[in-house]
């Protein structure tokens, strides 16, 4: 046999072979390395440890180190590391983050709302237990149970109640096609107040019809809301023909009417009232966009006639004498101002107490209608009183809101209409209880005794809360939150049955 021919060294190729074990030696180099520093490492943690430890702890100290260190740990190549969140502790938030939560809660689309009902249900309420604690004396004093006066204004709220909810579930077109019976009902009744024999007087105004029994109708106090509503559809309906822009326009007849109002009220003598009426025609015209100069006109006019009126009257110059006053004076012409300064002054910071006031005990006129506030001021003291303050200013806020937020021209009218309704004589009455004006006459709305004020009140409030139902935004929150509440409803239904059917004994069937 002859030997196969060996291969030159050129065609056994070594170099691949010697590049191999080169690229092996590269990766495995970095390996080592790493694993002598960990080495390395777990031997000075050991003798630290021992260090510390002693002989006792030596061992102890080193097999932890050892099995720290050589924990794998994860990598962080291509990533980064984020630190971990602040843990929130159960201390009182910060202003500013309190601050951030109240203001998004006041623009959600149901605030107007929410302010509107629970603002006027929070002064009716407590407008009820004062007339209760108000009254009691003068009622004693005429011969009458001690809560005549109460039972009557509580007839009142339950029927304004009444109105109010139906004021509020009835549509806008509604509203509108109203607005002219109203106003003819109640320009009817107010020259019937002017006929001789059926018209009576009541603290020298001639301004009641008596309607049966003990119940007496002021039909002035719904001259208000048919100004309100008739005056906001009359510019609807012009604003929607573009005529507004005409003075003309803006004054006939809405100012007519308005004086024709006014007239009848005078008649009977009823300042006060006709103060309030027109307070609610400026605020329709400025809410129309009256130009300043014809806004200046109308105003200067009505000045010029209140002076006239207050100057040809001895009783209103004495009232207008008692602003500021602190003594009675000559004949005790401002003994009610004055004693409305002291019941509120004898308050103190939370008041004497629920039917602990003293000046409603014959010192104080007319403790639960015109000056019911200084009795609350006397029996609540300031915290009360600034309560009474801070639910007007919610329910004019809100009248506001509703009135600067809508696109319908009747219902921002009608809106603005309302809260300048409620505001104005929610200020002339405290006002005059403060000494800063004169005394007018006028209850406050919602909280004073009079059931002729509180109806047409109440069922101006179920328009406002009518018009706040009706923005978009409302009215989605609104639909959403229905679902959520009939399934809370059949799940406390059924959680009432089950518990019941656990109940039973069990030989029951």
């Amino acid at each position: 046999m002859t030997a196969r021919p060996a291969k030159p060294a050129s065609s056994r190729n070594p170099a691949p072979a010697k590049a191999a074990p080169a690229k092996a030696q590269a990766k495995a180099a970095p390996a080592k390395a790493q694993a002598k520093a960990q080495q390395a490492k777990v031997q000075r943690a050991g003798k630290a440890s021992a260090g510390r430890g002693g002989t006792g702890g030596t061992g102890g100290g080193a097999g932890k180190a050892q099995a720290k260190a050589q924990r794998p740990r994860p990598r962080t190549v291509g990533k980064v590391r984020r630190s971990p969140r602040p843990r929130r502790t159960g201390g009182p938030p910060s202003p500013r983050r309190l601050l951030e939560r109240l203001r998004r809660a006041w623009d959600r689309p149901l605030t107007a709302y929410y302010l509107i009902l629970g603002g006027s249900l929070l002064l009716t309420v407590l407008g009820l237990v004062m007339v209760f604690s108000a009254s009691m004396i003068q009622a004693i004093q005429s011969g009458l149970p001690g809560s005549y006066f109460f039972r009557k204004q509580f007839v009142a709220a339950v029927l304004g109640t009444v109105l109010l909810l139906i004021a509020s579930r009835t549509p806008v077109r509604l509203h509108r096609l109203l607005a002219y019976p109203l106003l003819a009902g109640s320009v009817f009744l107010m020259v019937l107040v002017q006929v001789p024999g059926i018209g009576h007087s009541v603290n020298g105004n001639t301004n009641w019809l008596y309607v049966g029994g003990p119940f007496q109708l002021q039909p002035s106090e719904f001259g208000k809301l048919a100004l309100v509503l008739w005056g906001a559809d009359l510019l609807a309906r012009k604003q929607d023909k573009r005529l507004l822009t005409q003075w003309k326009h803006l004054l006939v007849p809405l100012v007519p009417v308005a004086f024709v109002l006014l007239g009848l009220i005078m008649l009977g003598g009823d300042m006060g009232t006709a103060i309030i009426l027109t307070a609610v025609l400026f605020g329709l015209l400025w809410l129309a966009g009256a130009p300043t100069r014809l806004f200046a006109g109308v105003l200067g006019v009505a000045g010029l006639l209140g002076f006239l009126l207050i100057k040809t009257s001895p009783n209103r110059m004495a009232r207008l004498d008692c602003i500021g006053a602190t003594d009675p004076g000559p004949n005790d012409q401002c003994w009610q101002a004055v004693h409305g300064i002291y019941a509120l002054a004898s308050g103190g910071w939370f008041g004497s107490g629920i039917g602990a006031s003293v000046e409603k005990w014959g010192q104080l006129p007319e403790p639960h209608t015109d000056f019911i506030f200084a009795v609350t001021g006397e029996e609540l003291g300031l915290a009360g009183t600034l309560s009474v303050l801070a639910l007007f200013a919610a329910l004019g806020y809100a009248g506001i809101r509703v009135a600067g937020r809508t696109e319908d021209p009747f219902v921002r009218y009608a809106a603005g209409g309302v809260t300048t309704w409620i505001t104005a004589q929610a200020v002339v009455n405290i006002g005059a209880v403060l000494g800063l004006l004169p005394i007018a006459g006028v209850p406050l709305p919602l909280f004073s005794y009079g059931g002729s004020a509180l109806l047409p009140t109440m069922f101006a409030i179920g328009l406002l809360i009518a018009f706040a139902r009706a923005e978009p935004a409302a009215r989605a929150a609104l639909a959403m939150r229905q679902p959520a509440i009939r399934k809370r409803l059949a799940g406390v239904r059924w959680k009432t049955m089950r518990r019941r059917v656990k109940k039973r004994p069990s030989g029951e069937r």
